[in-house]
């Protein structure tokens, strides 16, 4: 049973060090990251969803911009324990894919 990409792909993750990780493509800081060409963008997914339905998915939302993976990370990220107020809860366990796209690929409008 095929699943749809929205159900596979929740929304986009942005944090400082996702942010980073979408300029390497276009830094020129040093040698080193001026070798990384190719871009990578940050998702929160389904936690039961595979590398190969998330490259699927993206490639099939993103089909107007004719974007290729190369490559998809995934990482489980636990509950954390939290306290409030003398009660202990924890916070949601999620799963977030790092997804590598072809040089010169782009998700972001550049107008």
């Amino acid at each position: 049973m095929k699943r749809q990409p929205y159900a596979i792909i929740k929304s986009r993750y942005v944090t400082e060090k996702a942010a980073t990780l979408e300029k390497l493509k276009t830094a020129e800081s040093n040698k080193s990251v001026r070798a990384c060409k190719t871009p990578k963008y940050v998702f929160l997914v389904d936690v039961t969803a595979n590398k190969i339905e998330i490259a699927q998915a993206i490639e099939n939302i993103y089909s107007e911009k004719k974007v290729k993976v190369l490559a998809v990370n995934t990482i489980r990220v636990k509950p954390k324990q939290r306290r409030v107020r003398g009660r202990v809860g924890y916070t949601a366990a999620f799963k977030k894919a790092i997804v590598t796209l072809e040089a010169g690929d782009d998700l972001d409008d550049q107008s």
